[in-house]
């Protein structure tokens, strides 16, 4: 996947930002990425690759505003992950915590947010998805506090 032009030098660390590239937030593909980054000793952006056995989807392209951007979403109190709705999101490295932390507030609702955003799925496959892609996310969390990175979902 080519990295997007917005990626180099995409805000200073310790920022929780997010970029749009040209013509809006990325849509090639069929899955939302959810991707490890560091930062060059210049500032510079460097998304690392993914290893074949780690799955990295963070949803269908369709979850960034049927799902993550959705307002039941935004209602329980989701800041971040309703971003790529719009835009690639990108977590400094010592932000990803507060990611970590909207996934906890997330969980005690899936069934809640499966009921309020299902389709064509009934809502436990629903639930069981959007469950497993928090798992994705947050795996991919402790990943990149491993390697003092951060977490692009885009």
């Amino acid at each position: 996947m080519a990295q997007p032009a917005a990626v180099r030098g995409a805000g200073a660390a310790g920022d929780i930002h997010s970029l749009t590239r040209e013509g809006g937030c990325s849509t090639g593909g069929m899955s939302l990425m959810v991707d490890l980054f560091v930062r060059d000793p210049d500032g510079g952006l460097r998304i690392l690759d993914t290893p074949d056995d780690v799955i990295f989807s963070g949803g269908f392209e369709s979850w960034r505003k049927n799902v993550w951007g959705s307002g039941v979403v935004r209602a329980l109190g989701a800041r971040l992950l309703p971003l790529p709705a719009y835009e690639d999101l990108y977590v400094e490295p010592d932000r990803v915590g507060e990611l970590l932390a909207e996934i906890g507030l997330l969980r005690p609702y899936l069934y809640e947010i499966a009921h309020a955003t299902r389709h064509p799925r009934s809502v436990e496959e629903h639930q069981d998805g959007i469950s497993h892609r928090l798992r994705i996310i947050e795996e991919r969390c402790h990943a990149a506090r491993e390697i003092a990175g951060g977490v692009l979902i885009w």
